[in-house]
């Protein structure tokens, strides 16, 4: 029996050592195997029937360190967000330039400025008003492009997220099948459960690049992954994501707003508890980033256009013009009202030659300071036509079908010139009326503007194609106090719907949300008018949206019919400059014929008590030239806040705030690459293969052979010498 058992011994002990050699060759072999981690097996006494019979090799184990594993996959999530948002910032940063650099958006307010001070000093010089016309097409231009490639890239960080959802439920699936052999060949006791345990740490590694994963294995060897905030993605099945992406991204396209899908887990939406990954880096750079730099551009283009605007407004080209269309949409001029306060408004007629042929005020002379858009309309031809007036037979005052006000005078020979002056008095010094206007049919007069030509936009020189479409709220708290006392109500407008098509009811208890539910559930309003509340810095800004682009207009009235300003301006309601930088441009006529730019106003002759065009007049120029010096407010913006400041500071501003970011993110990225190599290299320290040591486990494992074979030689040599002998 002694012999047996020393055959069963040296056996054993061959075929262990030969299994030491084979884990030892196949650590060398794998030596540079990205994820491969070291193996190696202790052995065991084998014993048979209390008689010890030899040894047995244990379970191939790995050499891994949990704890740098876990510490990986959350600095490997952080270095994927700061990637991704590296990559898009670059590509925002390049779009804008550098703050000192020729070619960003600031050098181009810049040159506007310096074209509008050349264009004051000689308004009659034919250069200086092309190159106005150059540079300002040109910031146009820059500013339709540069809102054109951020919704283009919300777009395409819209699209990764899907294709980043896709590659997460392949590593999920890959997980899934790894936990399942893992598990099957533990209970079977198979060969390559360390190996497979290697090739689910490469998953894990890849799976929280993309979104913050953690992790526990269950006693069977599975694992179950979860994200951060508790979401499960893989228990006994993975729990796939969806997310549908859009088809174009525009400015006002939000995932608040919901027009553009989440990411979901099985029907639950877990957009906003994503905390780390390529994913919320994707997620900051769509829904915090690009509409923020977005939201700065549109204030940057809506102080421009506002600004310029109302200077351009003041005054009249040479020749002046004889047919003018305002930009305003009136939705029904019958019942819109306005009231003109603090002044009058001239209305001069001037033959070929720039002397007046007629002259009367609004108030003073037609007789209206109060009534409907179309009683104001209907006072204007009166006047134009009259045999006592203009005596213009063919001259025309209307509302148009787009719902702008039209002022023609039927022949080419004769123009015309609007100015606001202090009184009705003909050579009143100029002066900006004040328009109150009432757009819901009522006598309440909700809004309030300053100067006729300005709030009609019968000379802008700026213009863009969205109507009123979009309001937005000034940045508040979500959970922000209404400060109202008593119930209001408030009334919507809308060129595709009429007046007063529908109506919520607000209460002194209602929140933000309570309001853009209330206006999103409202039955009238559901295929008109949406409301979200879209994130804005460090607060929410309440949005509400004509969905079919209409005019929108919305009105407030307390329950007792107080018509005093209450909520409306409480919030900052009012038409947002959203939409303006991506459709920004110089008025039709003007890009055509340069000569259309207001340079002066008619001047008055004291002597003849008549008015006259001067070609050389420049006082609207040196207005227009005054708004790149003037301060101007501009309203909250992702990370600008409220300021007050100059149109080249603000673009200045901005620009530097992109270039601020992009080196941050590059910052971080940086830190967080080194942090994973710097991991990594700890990992590989602890779980890698050394060559040198595992040729040294070689040689014990040879001669461990070596010595089990001559033990069986010896045995063999013994038992046949007692063969031989019997």
């Amino acid at each position: 029996m002694s012999l047996i058992s020393g055959f069963n011994t040296s056996l054993s002990g061959m075929k262990v050592s030969q299994q030491q050699l084979n884990i030892v060759s196949n650590n060398i072999a794998n030596a540079d195997t990205a994820g491969y981690t070291r193996k190696y097996s202790g052995q065991n006494s084998l014993v048979l029937a209390g008689v010890n019979s030899g040894v047995s090799i244990g379970n191939v184990q790995r050499t891994v360190d949990e704890n740098l594993l876990k510490s990986y996959l959350s600095s490997n999530s952080t270095n994927g967000n700061y990637c991704k948002q590296n990559d898009y910032l670059s590509k925002a940063e390049t779009l804008l330039g550098t703050p000192t650099g020729d070619n960003s958006i600031a050098a181009n307010v810049g040159n506007l400025q310096a074209a509008f001070e050349t264009f004051a000093n000689d308004v009659t010089a034919a250069s200086g008003r092309y190159t106005l016309l150059s540079n300002a097409q040109t910031i146009a231009s820059r500013m339709n492009s540069i809102s054109s490639e951020i919704q283009k890239l919300r777009g395409d960080a819209d699209l990764n997220i899907t294709a980043s959802v896709e590659e997460i439920n392949a590593e999920l699936q890959k997980i899934h099948d790894l936990n399942d052999k893992i598990v099957k060949y533990s209970v079977m006791n198979y060969d390559g459960v360390a190996d497979l345990e290697d090739q689910r740490d490469e998953a894990l590694r890849s799976l929280s690049e993309k979104i913050d994963i953690s992790y526990f294995k269950r006693e069977n060897g599975a694992l179950v992954i979860q994200t951060k905030s508790g979401t499960t993605l893989l228990d006994d099945e993975p729990n796939y994501l969806s997310h549908k992406a859009i088809s174009q991204a525009g400015p006002t396209t939000s995932y608040a707003g919901g027009e553009i899908s989440g990411i979901y887990v099985n029907g639950v939406d877990i957009t906003s508890s994503i905390q780390d990954g390529e994913l919320k880096g994707l997620i900051e750079i769509r829904d915090v980033i690009l509409p923020s730099l977005q939201a700065q551009m549109d204030e940057l283009a809506g102080g421009l256009k506002e600004a310029i605007n109302a200077a351009h407004n003041t005054g009249t080209s040479y020749p002046a013009p004889s047919s003018l269309t305002g930009t305003r949409t009136f939705i029904n001029p019958e019942q819109q009202h306005i009231q003109i306060e603090n002044g009058d408004v001239r209305f001069t007629i001037f033959d070929s030659e720039g002397n007046q042929v007629a002259s009367a005020s609004l108030g003073g002379d037609m007789g209206f300071t109060e009534g409907t858009v179309e009683e104001m309309t209907t006072a204007i031809q009166d006047w134009l036509r009259s045999p006592t007036g203009a005596n213009l037979p063919q001259a025309v005052a209307k509302i148009d079908d787009n719902g702008h006000l039209v002022i023609d005078t039927g022949d080419s020979d004769y123009s015309f010139g609007i100015m606001d002056t202090a009184n009705s008095a003909a050579g009143a010094e100029q002066q900006n009326v004040t328009i109150n206007f009432a757009p819901n049919g009522t006598t309440n007069y909700d809004r309030q503007f300053s100067g006729f030509s300005s709030f009609f936009g019968m000379n802008d020189f700026f213009v863009s194609e969205n109507p009123e479409s979009v309001y937005d709220s000034k940045v508040v708290s979500q959970n922000t106090k209404l400060g109202i006392n008593e119930q209001v109500i408030w009334g919507f407008s809308s060129s595709s719907e009429g007046l007063n098509f529908a109506s919520i009811t607000i209460n002194p208890t209602d929140t933000l949300q309570d309001i853009v539910d209330k206006i999103n559930s409202n039955e009238d309003l559901n295929q008109t008018v949406r409301a979200s509340l879209v994130p804005n810095g460090d607060g929410y800004m309440m949005r509400i949206v004509d969905v079919n682009g209409s005019q929108l207009e919305i009105c407030e009235n307390r329950m007792n019919g107080d018509p005093a300003p209450g909520l409306i301006d409480k919030l900052g309601l009012k038409p947002s400059d959203a939409l303006t930088a991506s459709s920004i441009k110089v008025r039709d006529d003007i890009a055509e014929n340069p000569n259309k730019i207001a340079g002066g106003i008619p001047e008055f002759n004291s002597s003849s008590g008549k008015y006259q065009l001067n070609q050389a007049s420049n006082a609207t120029a040196i207005k227009m030239t005054e708004v790149f010096s003037n301060t101007l407010s501009f309203g909250q913006a992702g990370t600008i806040s409220a300021t007050q400041t100059t149109l080249a500071n603000y673009a200045s501003t901005f620009v530097g705030s992109i270039a601020s970011q992009t080196s941050n993110s590059k910052t971080n990225m940086s830190y967080y690459q080194e942090l994973c190599t710097s991991i990594a290299t700890k990992e590989a320290t602890i779980s890698g293969v050394d060559i040198d040591q595992e040729l040294s486990y070689m040689i014990i494992y040879q001669q461990s052979y070596a010595a089990n074979a001559k033990a069986f030689t010896a045995n063999k040599e013994i038992l046949d010498m007692l063969m031989s002998i019997v």
